[in-house]
């Protein structure tokens, strides 16, 4: 069951006083409609419980101000079955989430439940605003950022009170040993979302990376300076040997015509590469890890090199740019060689070693 536009408006006045005029309500009912009108396709609903008392929606524990959000489970009620519904996730039943930002995963199987470090990254979002905030803030005033990554439940919480702030969708980002699992969250409606590419493109063609990795994309998301659809393009292509604009439109159903609009805008990032002979975009992997210096110029294709020392491998840059790896959670440098997103000590408190 959808949250009422009314229990929105309620918890924005609350929150936003008399920033939440006339003129934000009916923005807020344009957000709220536009939302809606994206349907994804929904895996399972959810019931979320913080600190032991139990929310039927995201919107019923942000309007509790006893709600801290030191723990916190998201529930799938009723589970699905394992199938074809769950390409590119992990089924799970439930996932538990401590006060430092570590979680379990509970397997649909009923297996051991598996350790994780749990972010939260807010997806669509509305922030009320007077018509006065609005005018100066097409002025060049100040602007909050789309996505926002944060450690913890409760940072999350505690920035939307704070700023007024009333998330559509969120994104659950479960780092693992082997790989980072993203949960996207309709918070509308209270679901578990299907990922985009299921049922549009195998999951055969999927490469899995690195929680590493996929830590330096989401956190290059969460500056909030993408579109919607170019951070989905992106996270889609970093997972892949490349793609072609089509089959990108086929995934997210949209307009050809708007999918290239933010391809191009990851080329010009230098994110992006786009091959002219075969239309496939791929992904710039080296532009995620930590680098030795700013990337100036952008990649070119270039013939032999006379000279052997600069004929350095992809795999020497990445080495390079692995040498200044840090871990996320403590900020101590990674010794070199295999290894996952942690360091040892952080690696062991989590249970991940």
């Amino acid at each position: 069951m959808d949250v009422p536009l009314s229990e929105l408006d309620q918890l924005a006045r609350r929150f936003a006083g008399d920033r939440h005029d006339a003129y934000s309500g009916r923005a807020l009912a344009r957000a709220y409609e536009e939302f809606l009108s994206r349907r994804r396709t929904p895996l399972a609903p959810f019931v979320l419980q913080v600190d032991e008392k139990e929310y039927p929606t995201f919107f019923a524990m942000l309007a509790d101000p006893n709600a801290k959000s030191a723990t916190a489970e998201l529930r799938l009620e009723p589970a699905p079955p394992a199938g074809p519904a769950w390409d590119y996730l992990r089924p799970f039943e439930r996932l538990s989430v401590r006060p430092d930002g570590t979680g379990d995963l509970y397997p649909r199987d009923s297996g051991p439940p598996q350790r994780a470090v749990v972010r939260l990254l807010l997806r669509e979002h509305y922030l009320p605003r007077s018509r006065s905030e609005e005018d100066r803030a097409a002025t060049g005033g100040s602007r909050v950022s789309l996505g926002a990554l944060f450690g913890t439940l409760e940072e999350g919480v505690s920035a939307c009170r704070k700023s007024s702030l009333l998330p559509f969708s969120a994104a659950l980002l479960a780092y693992l040993p082997d790989e980072r699992i993203r949960f996207e969250l309709d918070l509308v409606r209270s679901n578990l979302l299907a990922d985009p590419r299921a049922g549009h493109l195998p999951s055969a063609r999927r490469v899995r990376r690195t929680s590493r990795l996929a830590w330096g994309v989401d956190r290059a998301i969460a500056r909030g300076d993408l579109s919607l659809l170019a951070s989905r393009c992106l996270e889609v292509l970093i997972e892949s040997n490349g793609l072609t604009a089509v089959e990108l439109a086929h995934i997210f159903g949209g307009v050809r015509e708007l999918v290239d609009s933010a391809l191009q805008g990851l080329v010009e990032r230098q994110w992006v590469t786009f091959d002219h002979r075969m239309a496939i975009y791929r992904p710039r992997l080296e532009a995620f890890l930590p680098a030795v210096g700013p990337i100036t110029e952008p990649v070119r294709s270039v013939g032999p090199v006379a000279d052997p020392a600069l004929r350095t491998s992809v795999q020497e840059l990445l080495a390079a740019a692995d040498a200044r790896a840090t871990c996320p959670l403590c900020g101590n440098p990674l010794p070199p060689g295999p290894r996952g997103i942690l360091c040892e000590i952080c690696a062991a408190k989590v249970g991940t070693t």
